[in-house]
């Protein structure tokens, strides 16, 4: 498979390197708080970075077909943060930026298409407002419980 992005440009300093060999691709700060939230609230059967959902969500509840994409604002982009650009090396992390959006959507187009419900919890949100994000995550679970009931 070709790259669609050149090597990583070198550091500038061990402390940036340490700092981003931190950064985590599963199980991020954001998706423990939200999990350990719904597990709380009684929300439970969901499965983590399940493979068999397209795209492999953060959460997905396999038998109720909702998926949720827990996204950091800046990697993913978060247009309410507002978040600029690093300083060095700006053309490699706009192309960067570009490809995780694009790969999110590409994510949430192929899970609507296989009839799924997604969800998309930003960090910035999620510390913000913990409850209210929760409560909008078991009210489409009341919602799908409902017309699963109304089906069977």
């Amino acid at each position: 498979m070709a790259r669609l992005l050149p090597p990583s440009p070198p550091s500038s300093s061990a402390a940036t390197t340490k700092a981003m060999k931190g950064n985590r691709g599963k199980g991020t700060k954001p998706e423990l708080l939200l999990r350990k939230a719904l597990w709380h609230e009684g929300a439970r059967g969901y499965r983590v970075n399940w493979k068999g959902a397209p795209g492999r969500p953060d959460i997905c509840f396999p038998g109720r077909r909702l998926a949720i994409f827990v996204h950091g604002c800046f990697w993913h982009r978060c247009t309410r943060c507002h978040l600029g650009l690093p300083k060095s090396n700006t053309e490699f992390w706009k192309r960067k930026f570009e490809l995780n959006v694009a790969r999110d959507q590409k994510k949430e187009r192929l899970l609507i298409e296989a009839g799924w419900k997604v969800i998309t919890v930003w960090q910035c949100e999620l510390k913000a407002e913990p409850a209210k994000t929760v409560d909008t995550i078991l009210r489409c679970l009341q919602s799908i419980d409902k017309s699963l009931q109304k089906k069977g």
